[in-house]
């Protein structure tokens, strides 16, 4: 796959400027670049969403297939088995033949050609499918990504995010791509699943190209670096992994520095002499001449002289509780819910919360973390048991799909409050790098990343003393995993978390663990915390 001539802008905002890169039919190609750079964007212009303003990209025949970060379905009544199989057209394909078969019987001369000419591609294309392995393909695929059987039969709006993420990723595996395109892969992901798909990613037939914040998971998968440069819209391809494009990058930028220092320093000296000529005597023509001279070479200077890359604006967050907390800001006391028609996701589930302390749901996914959180906050309620708060108790929740968000509402009237002034509003979501008309754009239009800066930015400005967090660093960058971690240490109240991510769970200091569905409470380590990510059937008479 090759690009040349890129160009492609959104109103005044230009994405790509004569961008070019080249890629080998079997790469696995990491896709980096700050927000906004444009990677997304570049999935777009493979699947075709979009077209280029002008220029081309070359993949041939290639299929496309593609992993979003929000998994929007079209049916959520849908079964899981049918979201799955579909990822292979075989049905519709079978169906469009049954409809040339009977078009065949009445069909005269060029009708008849037609029709058998659109036979023969459509068999050729239920025979890359392979129709009648399909469905062993498909159940090896669900055994080895440890998908429940129990579920096959059950509509997908009755899953967890990260269930359906789980789904969403087994049928773009499915769906035997040439080209496979996944945007942030592993939110959501389990530690067995995920080093599932990273062994099954190195040794995919075929392209592979990932957008993720997850340094290791890339370190693990990509052998090749593409570097969308939001500053001067181009694309560079780097061998190696993350790291090793890393270390070229930046070896790059400082000899880019360093050139851009030694072009300044000269113009600086062909400005002055320039400067001191005009003011010498007009009979000094020696000198005027040599100003003159200098002068030319001074306009040939500043056209070469290159763009240092400034440095890109971060997010700031200071997160404060308005009042302090009680000693006990919440209990939980013999909790049972199950969904209709649903198996029983808790039986009896007691614990108490200690006033600043850092508390971690873990478990499978499914069997009701994320459910757990909402029981808490009240968006569910208990089959029986009853959750107890302290007065003194002010909760903020940030949820895993950003359902706090309106998606209909722009940006400020998300975060609107009355205790806070319109300039304060915009002071706090300029920390979060929203500016100018940003604030206007209706959440609904902004990226995974952006509308997480939104949940972020509401939850900065309730000033609660109880945070519940699920899933916090999902669809943020490192850097902003890295700041908000280290403002969720400092936090003066308490947090309730549910999280994937091992450096964010030690950065905030987690204290205890509850293990779901068992209800078992234990102090935290990191060993148990990977040993609870990586089991896949329990043994419960192990607790």
């Amino acid at each position: 796959m090759r690009g040349s001539g890129m160009y492609l802008s959104f109103g005044n905002e230009a994405i790509y400027e004569d961008a070019a890169f080249n890629l080998d039919s079997r790469d696995k190609v990491g896709i980096v670049g700050v927000n906004g750079a444009g990677k997304t964007t570049f999935f777009r212009l493979l699947t075709g969403e979009i077209e280029l303003d002008a220029g081309s990209i070359y993949k041939g025949k290639a299929r496309v297939g593609l992993l979003p970060q929000e998994i929007v379905l079209d049916d959520e009544d849908i079964t899981v088995w049918d979201f799955l199989f579909d990822g292979r057209p075989i049905r519709a394909i079978n169906a469009e033949l049954g409809e040339i078969y009977g078009k065949l019987e009445t069909a005269d001369g060029e009708e008849q050609k037609r029709l058998l000419s659109r036979m023969g591609k459509l068999q050729e294309t239920l025979d890359y499918f392979e129709q009648y392995e399909a469905e062993d393909i498909l159940l090896r695929l669900i055994e080895d990504m440890m998908i429940d059987p129990d579920l096959l039969g059950v509509p997908m709006r009755h899953l967890s995010g990260g269930q359906k993420s789980k789904m969403a990723f087994a049928r773009v595996l499915f769906s035997k791509p040439e080209i496979l395109c996944l945007d942030e892969p592993t939110n959501h992901l389990d530690a067995t699943t995920k080093d599932f798909v990273t062994q099954y990613l190195k040794n995919y037939k075929g392209m592979v190209l990932i957008i993720s914040h997850d340094v290791d998971f890339l370190d693990s998968v990509v052998s090749r670096i593409m570097f969308i440069n939001k500053v001067t819209h181009k694309i560079s391809v780097y061998d190696g992994n993350y790291t090793a494009y890393k270390k070229k990058y930046a070896e790059e930028k400082r000899a880019k520095d360093l050139l851009v220092s030694r072009q300044e320093k000269e113009i600086k000296e062909l400005e002055k002499f320039i400067q001191r000529a005009k003011q010498a005597s007009q009979t000094n023509h020696a000198l005027k001449r040599m100003g003159q001279e200098r002068q030319l070479r001074l306009e040939k200077k500043k056209k070469e002289l290159q763009t240092r890359e400034g440095a890109y604006r971060r997010v700031k967050m200071n997160i404060k509780p308005r009042r302090e907390g009680a000693l006990c800001p919440l209990e939980a006391e013999d909790l049972s819910f199950a969904y209709p028609g649903g198996p029983l996701l808790y039986d009896k589930l007691s614990f108490r919360i200690n006033g600043g302390e850092r508390f971690l749901i873990v478990g499978e996914n499914g069997v009701g973390k994320s459910t757990l959180l909402k029981l808490l906050t009240g968006l569910l309620t208990p089959q029986s048991g009853r959750i107890r708060f302290n007065p003194k108790t002010d909760m903020a929740y940030y949820a895993q799909e950003l359902e706090q968000l309106d998606q209909n509402l722009t940006v400020i009237q998300n975060v609107d409050s009355p205790e806070y002034t319109p300039w304060q509003l915009r002071g706090a979501l300029s920390n979060f790098l929203f500016y100018d008309d940003d604030i206007n754009k209706k959440v609904g239009v902004l990226s995974p990343g952006e509308k997480a800066r939104v949940a972020l930015c509401k939850i900065l400005l309730q000033k609660a003393n109880l945070l519940l967090l699920d899933e916090p660093t999902n669809h943020l960058d490192p850097e902003t995993q890295q700041i908000i971690g280290g403002n969720f240490n400092e936090f003066e109240g308490t947090i309730i978390a549910v999280s994937h991510n091992p450096a964010f769970v030690e950065q905030i200091g987690i204290s205890r663990m509850l293990i779901l569905p068992y209800g078992r409470i234990e102090n935290y380590s990191r060993e148990l915390l990977e040993y609870f990510y990586e089991i896949n059937t329990p043994d419960e008479e192990k607790y």
